[in-house]
This record gives structure tokens, sequence and C-alpha cells, in this order.
């Protein structure tokens, strides 16, 4: 009778997760109005404010959003609104924001292009260039480019594209990840706790200039 029982608890649980619905196709439409204009009538501010036209930011602390993996754009949505990336701006407008709208801005900004970014300080470039492509070994770093990709493209949610990102925003994201302020990725809190600041700098400006 208990086998019987598991069996039918079993196929009534296969069945409800069958009956789900799938989450509906994000709307990149939707998401550039959401983006451009945000929404008024909640106080919600349009993120082209912060993150530039088309994703394309030009404030340094703030991230260039365009031609980002979607999945991981409205994975960080996500994360947000929980205790593993809290942060005072963002955390505020990804609780206002529902799921479908989530997804809807996180394929507006992934099917932008990014305007490319550029390396400036010629003193570091060769050993960011060393960190991103082989790691430092003797501290167990592994190199950024064997998830990232050569070029910092990234891959979906998992791994973000890096290429062409501000500095100081990569050098933040570094620096809260080793702090513990950030906690959503297990492997980069680990990988930032071995690194100098002098190596987050470097790498991070090797980055801004990736293609």
């Amino acid at each position: 009778m208990l086998v019987a029982a598991l069996a039918v608890s079993g196929l009534a649980s296969a069945a409800e997760h069958a009956a789900a619905p799938a989450p509906a196709k994000a709307d990149a439409a939707k998401g550039a109005t959401l983006f451009d204009s945000g929404d008024a009538a909640r106080s919600l501010p349009a993120c082209v404010s912060c993150h530039g036209a088309a994703g394309n930011s030009t404030i340094a602390a703030n991230p260039k959003l365009a031609g980002q993996v979607e999945n991981y754009v409205y994975k960080q949505l996500v994360d947000f609104t929980g205790a593993d990336r809290n942060q005072a701006v963002m955390t505020t407008y990804a609780k206002m924001l529902t799921d479908e709208e989530k997804r809807n801005v996180a394929a507006y900004v992934g099917a932008q292009k990014q305007k490319p970014g550029a390396a400036k300080n010629k003193d570091t470039v060769e050993l960011g260039k060393k960190i991103y492509r082989g790691g430092i070994a003797d501290k167990g770093v592994a190199a950024c480019a064997s998830c990232h990709g050569a070029t910092g493209a990234g891959l979906p949610i998992q791994y973000p594209r890096i290429g062409g990102q501000h500095q100081d925003y990569t050098v933040a994201q570094l620096t809260a990840f080793r702090s513990g302020a950030r906690k959503n990725s297990a492997p980069m809190a680990a990988l930032a706790k071995r690194m100098s600041d002098d190596e987050m700098k470097a790498v991070a400006d090797y980055i801004a200039g990736l293609k």
C-alpha cells in the first residue's frame, strides 16, 4: 500500500509539474519601453538614466548592459530581490518589477550592441593580460578567460559578458565579492579573496579593452 501511495504521489507531482505554465516569452519591445521610459504610475525610473542609451552606460560606476547575456541579466534582477546581492538602488527597483518585466528588460539589453571600451593604463596592461589569460597560479586564481571567454563575451546564465566593461565597475564588483558584500557567485567570491587591489585594477583595465 505504501508503494502504491508513493507511486500515486509521484504521478500527481509529475502531473502538477507538467501542468505548470512555462514563463511567457520575453518581449524585447516592452523591455525597451520600460528601459527608456520607466513607469511613472509606480514611480519606477527609466533604466536609461543610469545605464545609458541602449544600455551603453557612460558613467564608470554603472555597468554597461548592452550585449549582456540575457539570462544573466534576468538572474541578476532576481538576485537583487534577495539577500545575496543587495544594492540600495537596484534592490529597490528590482523589487518593483514583475518577473515578466525582468525578462523583458533582459531581452532588450541583451539584443543591443555594446560600444567598445579601452584599456587606459599602459603600465599594467601586461599584468592584466596575464591574469585574464593565465590566472595567478601561485594564488590559485583561475584564468578569467576559462569562464568568460577569450574576448569576454561570457556564457549563458552563469558567466556574464565582461569585455568592454567600465574599469571602475569591474573593480567594484571584485571588491564586493572579496568582502562578502556580494554573495551570488561562490566561485567569484573565492577567486576575488585571493587577489590584491593592484591585480584587480590591472585585470579590470585589460578587460575594458577586450572586443
